[in-house]
């Protein structure tokens, strides 16, 4: 990151910190929405009305004009059905995608990175698989209108536990699960908030996006089968994002893709997810997502990955298959980002993917200067401030938020949300002894001698052990 004026630099932050045009009026437009879900339309008063017909209004001049103008007063009117309330989710779904590309747009032309295009699209669209269970797509679609009537306000276990049937009968079915995580989670949400006249807070947000990503994935046809290639090269690592949940944990490898036979490099993503008992926490994290992915011992090396027809989704997800890999040669994550970070191509983005939460772009930060302040860290460059995630650091590696304040150089995830900018650490470069060296999130997803690290992986050992056991005479019995 580099004064505007540098030239050659690795990122303008001045376009970071300037407004995006029509960003503002379009988050308003969403939140109007958003809060009259809050009493549920059922019976609309005056401001609820006004919300939904603001988001007809905002999307008058696309092709969803007509479906989500008539969806609009039959909701205002309190009498919209099923249809009506998909297609308000999809005008508030279009909008908050266009906000997600402008975001993108911005970040691109903040670090001179190539947009989205042809060539970095991936490979072409294959045809949905054809959808069964319509009839469990439909119960999920008349549960999730039955939440829209009754608003989270109106929330109780009755309401809640219409979901339990629908995630049940979904569950056996392989190509059904994704959607019953989803509806499975968002109703233990719920459960856990009842009833919803009692709440001092709701979370109206998150629970708005949860309900139109829910009802728009159990449209036929919405979540058929992604489409796939195949890729190989030589795969950078630039970093590892770990999320971490009391029952599940993932770890998604950052890196840059060098094809072989040539061709501009592209970022990809790997992931691994495992589920976990809340007793195994910190480093022995690892223990549980290592023996999923080869690519986790390469990173903690420091080494390449070899990738031979490696599948890969549209977005850019490597479908990760140990057999097509090998470990490679050193692989230095902040060499990688000087010298081939900002010619990398992105993926692009499936419709219902494009939101703002979903934002995550690698980049490298170079001369800047830490500063703390109220609001917490941030980096500072030619004057202008970019906020520092120091939450999303995992205690599952050396990286810590001291460390990030005496660096000079980062290599991070660039996000959005609350309306700026803020910058997840994957790495840095600090000094230490008059040299520099570099501390990774990831460092300790191959195993460690850091005694800390040690502990907590014979810790997550003995945990393991102890449930396996147990399990065991649970089925034996």
């Amino acid at each position: 990151m580099v004064p505007p004026d540098a030239g050659g630099g690795l990122m303008r932050g001045d376009l970071l910190s300037d407004p995006v045009e029509g960003l503002d009026e379009a988050l308003a437009v969403v939140d109007a929405f958003d809060e009259a879900l809050v009493a549920g339309l059922l019976r609309p008063g005056p401001a609820q009305a006004a919300g939904v017909s603001g988001l007809a209004g905002a999307v008058a001049g696309t092709p969803l004009a007509a479906r989500v103008a008539e969806a609009a007063e039959k909701a205002a009117a309190g009498t919209g059905g099923e249809d009506h309330f998909v297609a308000l989710a999809a005008a508030r779904n279009a909008l908050l995608g266009s906000v997600h590309d402008a975001l993108v747009q911005r970040i691109d032309e903040s670090v001179g990175r190539p947009g989205t295009g042809e060539e970095a699209a991936g490979p072409e669209p294959v045809a949905a698989a054809p959808e069964e269970a319509a009839n469990l797509l439909a119960a999920a679609r008349s549960w999730l209108c039955d939440l829209a009537r009754g608003g989270w306000r109106g929330l109780d276990h009755e309401l809640v536990a219409g979901a339990a049937p629908v995630v049940a009968a979904m569950m056996p079915e392989p190509g059904m699960r994704r959607r019953a995580a989803l509806l499975d989670g968002f109703a233990a949400e719920l459960a856990a908030s009842c009833p919803g006249a009692t709440l001092e807070r709701v979370p109206v947000r998150r629970w708005a996006d949860l309900w139109s990503r829910a009802l728009l994935l159990m449209v036929p046809g919405s979540a058929g089968a992604g489409a796939v290639g195949t890729v190989t090269g030589r795969l950078l690592p630039l970093g590892v994002d770990v999320q971490e949940h009391a029952t599940a944990v993932q770890a998604q490898v950052h890196a840059v893709l060098e094809p072989a036979g040539g061709g501009a490099p592209r970022l990809v993503r790997a992931s691994v997810s495992a589920p976990k008992p809340d007793t195994v926490v910190g480093a022995g994290l690892w223990q549980l997502l290592r023996p999923r992915m080869s690519l986790l011992g390469a990173v903690g090396e420091g080494r390449s990955a070899e990738v031979e027809a490696m599948p890969v989704t549209a977005e850019g997800d490597l479908l990760w298959d140990d057999a097509l890999a090998r470990t490679g040669e050193p692989a230095d994550a902040f060499a990688t980002a000087r010298v081939m970070l900002s010619a990398a191509t992105a993926a692009r983005v499936e419709p219902l993917d494009r939101h703002p939460v979903r934002i995550s772009v690698p980049v490298l930060l170079e001369g800047y200067a830490a500063r703390e302040g109220e609001d917490g860290l941030a980096f500072e460059v030619a004057g202008r401030l970019l906020a520092v995630d120091t939450d999303r650091m995992p205690a599952a590696g050396p990286l810590t938020p001291e460390a990030v304040a005496a660096s000079h150089a980062c290599v991070g995830l660039l996000r959005w949300d609350a309306g700026e900018f803020l910058l997840q650490p994957l790495a840095v470069e600090t000094t230490v002894r008059k040299k520099t060296v570099a501390v990774h999130a990831g460092a300790w997803a191959g195993g460690t001698s850091d005694k800390a690290g040690v502990r907590a992986e014979k810790a997550a050992t003995d945990t393991v052990a102890v449930l396996r056991e147990r399990a065991g005479r649970l089925l034996r019995t």
